[in-house]
């Protein structure tokens, strides 16, 4: 029996020994694994959710230009319509030197003439003729008759850009008694834009000051240079 318990306890002081012989170093390191213990590759399924992704980065990296501005927008400013076409090349020119995309644009638009002034319902041509030379007589520079039997006829006294001396005119024509109208002409003409894109941070105020509100389109109005 005492034999046996000894031989337990030499078993146990060995055992003891072999554990701290084969115990493994758990230190920091490198574990290899083979390509087949990863188990399939992974299916990954490309939708819409990839695509904007794709895009972002595109854009972030790469990209066309155009795909950044859809991203972060663009702020435009269109000036016009300028009847002469140097005075749009000037301004184009003015904010191409300050470091801002500018692009001069052709089109078709109704052009203010100026105010027209005119003595209306003239019953026929030889009572035009009496008009004229009342009129003459009142002072009036150079009144004609327009008009036909179709249409009837009309004394036009001129077409002033200034509405100042357009309500002159009318009043010193009804003060002769005859019955005047003022309205405003214009006609379709060639005309000239200059579309701006404002560098971020960019405000409009400085160009709306200089060529006025009714002249400046902003935002959704406005077009972007190409």
């Amino acid at each position: 029996m005492k034999n046996l318990l000894l031989l337990l306890i030499l078993a146990n002081v060995l055992y003891f020994m072999w554990g701290l012989a084969t115990t493994e170093d758990t230190g920091p390191g490198v574990a290899l694994v083979e390509e087949t213990a990863l188990g399939p590759p992974l299916q990954v399924t490309a939708g819409q959710a990839s695509d904007s992704i794709a895009s972002v980065g595109a854009v972030l990296g790469s990209g066309e230009p155009s795909d950044l501005e859809a991203v972060v927008g663009r702020s435009c400013v269109t000036i016009g319509p300028f009847k002469v076409s140097s005075d749009a090349d000037t301004a184009a020119l003015e904010y191409s030197n300050e470091g801002m995309k500018a692009a001069v644009r052709t089109a078709k638009a109704q052009v203010f003439v100026g105010h027209s002034v005119q003595v209306a319902n003239v019953d026929n041509r030889a009572a035009g003729r009496a008009i004229v030379a009342q009129l003459e007589e009142q002072g009036l520079d150079g009144p004609f008759i327009v008009g036909n039997d179709e249409i009837g006829y009309s004394i036009a006294l001129g077409i002033f850009n200034d509405a100042a001396n357009a309500e002159k005119v009318e009043l010193q024509a009804r003060a002769a008694g005859f019955d005047v109208e003022t309205t405003p002409m214009s006609r379709e003409r060639d005309v000239s834009y200059v579309d701006i894109g404002l560098p971020p941070g960019k405000g409009a105020g400085a160009i709306v000051e200089k060529y006025g509100e009714d002249r400046v389109a902003l935002r959704d109005a406005a077009t972007c240079p190409r």
